[in-house]
């Protein structure tokens, strides 16, 4: 049996969406520390707290876009993995490997 013809609109009627690129960057991927653990790490656009970053000891302050990373496995499962998800500077993040970690007074 042959198939009708196909009409150019879209079948719910709405206009093509193009995809979004920093929406991509959101979901969740999965990244190895500098000393092989690995993390689920998210971009995050920002939000309306102020969170510590582990990276440098300072505020990142609402709104501020960020990385919230958190271990892929964990002794207790998985959520107490989520549980322990820190939030980053995206800078701080990246550069973890490359110096020592700053300890809160």
């Amino acid at each position: 049996m042959g198939r009708g013809r196909r009409s150019n609109k879209r079948p719910w009627g709405g206009e093509h969406v193009p995809l979004d690129m920093e929406r991509l960057g959101s979901l969740p991927r999965q990244e190895s520390g500098p000393d092989g653990e690995d993390f689920h790490v998210r971009t995050v656009r920002g939000s309306s707290k102020t969170y510590r970053c582990p990276g440098c000891d300072q505020e990142i302050l609402p709104g501020t876009q960020h990385v919230v990373a958190w271990p892929t496995e964990h002794i207790w499962g998985a959520d107490a993995s989520a549980e322990s998800r820190r939030h980053w500077h995206t800078s701080c993040w990246r550069q973890r490997g490359n110096r020592a970690p700053t300890r809160r007074r």
